[in-house]
């Protein structure tokens, strides 16, 4: 039976608290979720009862507006329990922390979506990787065009990577028009609207239950006013670093997430494993005491480093935004090589579907293509360090 609370939550305890008893809940299912790639609606349900999807919602529209701390530390539980079901929440705050930032949407649309997202199951995601292009953050233009009509504007394209399709309430879609100069930008696609369809094409190594399918747009028709923020390509500008921030931390407390559980069920394996050839667990072992010793050293400075940055972040320190990206790459390396030593450690049996650390390892290599990329933030951390442009 789920349990209902509040629909706001009024700290960051209490938000880290509701995520943890979640989180063992979500467990029990995330084998059955991840082996069938099936999707999690069941543990939506959870956090709306919980009142952990309204987490980066204004106050002014219903929401908790927690900060990026709380975002973190709910994101690594619940990712703790089920790394799909928080990759998709993660895209509901990164989201509605940059909406909010940002204002640029008409006020009326962004109320609705808002007030919508803080009263009930509302999750949003945006809709930008395309088969030709690749992901917008490596530049150029989509090939997804946007034509205005009376009616409103009708919406063509192939999207792919819908993480949350089945489902998300709003896609973001990102368009260019077919106006001389073609502007570009984001366009509110309500599920309800006609023209579109899921393709169900997700069927990955890992993140398998985020039901990430691709999305096809056959002259979708939307309302004039959802062309929600929509400029010429060189009105766009620099991104804004705090909104970088949010996209770097919360996918880094993910994965983070992902190898604290796989160092939890490893330190639990070793004490239950006792060989027969041995007669003590493999725990007693000095080989195995210092390899979870190095795991631990990895986790404890990923520990530190994610939420210190954010606590600083949300006191308002620019120069810690800035370092959001080389967070986000020590940590998500650093969540890698702990799941992987675990892994070694083990051997055939962290291979065997009967135990998660086969599920964490495959969850934990998918931090590798969310973006920023780690090839990207080396280069723009080298060329600060050499005071290069």
């Amino acid at each position: 039976m789920t349990t209902t609370y509040e629909s706001t939550v009024a700290s960051l305890e209490e938000a880290v608290g509701r995520a943890t008893a979640l989180a063992a809940d979500f467990a029990g299912r995330a084998a059955e979720h991840d082996r069938q790639a099936s999707f999690p609606f069941e543990n939506f349900e959870a956090l709306r009862a919980a009142g952990l999807l309204n987490l980066s919602v204004p106050r002014e529209y219903g929401g908790s507006e927690l900060g990026l701390a709380a975002a973190c530390r709910v994101v690594q539980q619940i990712a703790a329990g089920d790394a799909a079901t928080a990759l998709v929440l993660s895209m509901q705050y990164i989201f509605h922390a940059g909406l909010a930032r940002r204002r640029a949407w008409p006020e009326a649309v962004y109320a609705a979506v808002c007030r919508e997202s803080a009263n009930g199951i509302a999750l949003i995601n945006a809709l930008r990787v395309e088969p030709e292009l690749g992901t917008p953050s490596r530049g150029g233009m989509p090939a997804t065009t946007a034509s205005r009509t009376r009616d409103g504007w009708k919406l063509s394209g192939h999207k792919i990577y819908a993480t949350g399709s089945p489902i998300l309430r709003y896609f973001l879609v990102w368009a260019r028009t077919d106006e001389e100069p073609a502007r570009v930008g984001t366009f509110l696609l309500p599920r309800e609207a006609p023209g579109w369809r899921l393709v169900e094409t997700w069927d990955h190594l890992g993140m398998r239950a985020t039901g990430s399918h691709d999305i096809i747009l056959e002259d979708a028709l939307i309302p004039l006013d959802h062309a929600v923020d929509v400029r010429l390509p060189f009105d766009w500008g620099a991104p804004d670093p705090l909104v970088g921030a949010w996209n770097g931390l919360v996918l880094a407390a993910l994965y983070h997430g992902v190898a604290t559980a796989a160092r939890d069920w490893l330190t639990r394996y070793l004490h239950e494993r006792v060989p027969a050839n041995l007669g003590a667990p493999l725990a007693s072992l000095p080989r195995f005491q210092s390899t979870v010793g190095e795991i631990e050293a990895l986790l404890f400075t990923s520990e530190h480093l994610l939420h210190g940055l954010a606590a600083e972040i949300d006191a308002g320190d620019s120069a810690a935004a800035a370092r959001a990206s080389l967070a986000k790459y020590v940590v998500t390396n650093n969540a890698v090589r702990a799941v992987d030593m675990a892994l070694g450690l083990v051997g055939n049996p962290g291979l065997s579907r009967t135990n998660p650390l086969e599920r964490h390892h495959r969850d934990v290599l998918c931090s590798r293509i969310h973006s920023p990329q780690d090839d990207t933030v080396l280069l723009m951390t080298g060329k600060a360090a050499l005071g290069m442009r």
